[in-house]
């Protein structure tokens, strides 16, 4: 995303599946309990916990978020876990979640299969924390020394994108390359074991994995041009119902974000510093540099629409799509009035 923190589990997206029977991608709206201020309804609103460091995090410790909601007469329900993309999209699709965040690569495969979500901000792409692991004495030092190598990988998402822009653009035909299909928390025992000879990730698991086991970048997100940026999700049947707690999640998003740039530290360890779940010191000399370089969340304008194109055609080209899919109409103008009921 932090911000890209990133696996919801797979228990959570057999849910998804199993709700999708009985929901429509566009129908239905989050529930609405009496009592609201104004003598109205308070509508529950569905995000995923953002565990224990980044905005979400902190919006969940100190009630900032719903407060912030209340306005609008709305309150968050925290469930599940942020993480991968693909999942939160199947739970989307079948009305158990209302908002998530993800990558512009992993919502351009999921809007090509089952559009049941539209997007209505950007986050720029991270240059810092995307990219490809190596360790630190396997011999490879140039994307080129990847032929004949296995390098794991989520597929067509952030992790597949990176791999593809890399190969491309030091011109190794992808073919001499092996990709390895796994799940994102499936591929650390084995990248650490040497099954693999590279790991092409994101932040959340890149962190921990240059902190703790030895790795480093063989090239970032940064050195390959990409265009990934995070993304964030509404629901289509909760689009159309609340336009008015899409803008101010939106709202809350972008101040949130800027003041992450300016303290990073404060939204690192936010619940807990002990655990599985507390970022170590180690981790947090690599993770800060990253979370102030990251930017907040923006309106999807012509510029970022333009970058979305990109990576849809790139998709298209490398056979992850069937055709360069048009993200524009699955857009929202959160800058319009009223532009999320449309």
């Amino acid at each position: 995303m932090n911000v890209r923190q990133l696996t919801l589990a797979t228990t959570s997206l057999l849910a998804a599946l199993g709700l999708a029977a009985c929901s429509s991608s566009s129908g239905g709206s989050a529930r609405a309990d009496a009592g609201g201020s104004g003598g109205g309804t308070t509508v529950t609103v569905r995000i995923p916990d953002g565990g224990n460091s980044g905005v979400l995090a902190l919006a969940r410790k100190d009630g900032s978020l719903d407060k912030a909601l209340a306005k609008v007469h709305a309150k968050v329900a925290w469930t599940g876990t942020a993480g991968a993309f693909a999942p939160a999209a199947q739970e989307l699709d079948a009305n158990a979640l209302d908002f998530a965040e993800g990558s512009i690569t992993s919502a351009i495969a999921a809007l090509a299969q089952s559009p049941g979500f539209k997007l209505f901000a950007a986050v720029d792409p991270d240059q810092l924390g995307e990219g490809i692991l190596v360790k630190k004495d396997s011999g490879i030092n140039s994307v080129s020394d990847l032929v004949g190598k296995k390098v794991a990988v989520w597929h067509g998402g952030t992790s597949e994108y990176l791999l593809l822009k890399a190969l491309e653009q030091q011109h190794v035909p992808v073919d001499r390359v092996k990709r390895v299909y796994l799940q994102p928390n499936q591929i650390g025992p084995v990248f650490n074991s040497g099954q693999v000879d590279a790991w092409s990730t994101w932040a959340t698991y890149s962190v921990p994995t240059i902190a703790n086991s030895g790795a480093r970048f063989l090239t970032t997100g940064g050195q390959v041009g990409s265009e990934n940026y995070a993304v964030w999700a509404v629901r289509n049947g909760f689009a159309k119902d609340h336009p008015e707690v899409v803008k101010a999640l939106y709202d809350y998003l972008h101040t949130a974000g800027l003041a992450q740039q300016q303290n990073p530290e404060a939204y690192l360890n936010v619940k807990t510093t002990s655990g599985p779940e507390a970022v170590s010191p180690a981790q947090k000399a690599v993770q800060l540099p990253i979370d102030k370089a990251l930017g907040t969340a923006q309106p999807i304008g012509a510029t970022q629409l333009a970058h979305f194109a990109t990576v849809a055609q790139f998709f298209a080209d490398q056979k992850i799509t069937k055709g360069a899919l048009d993200v524009t109409p699955y857009v929202i103008d959160i800058t319009a009035p009223a532009a999320a009921a449309k």
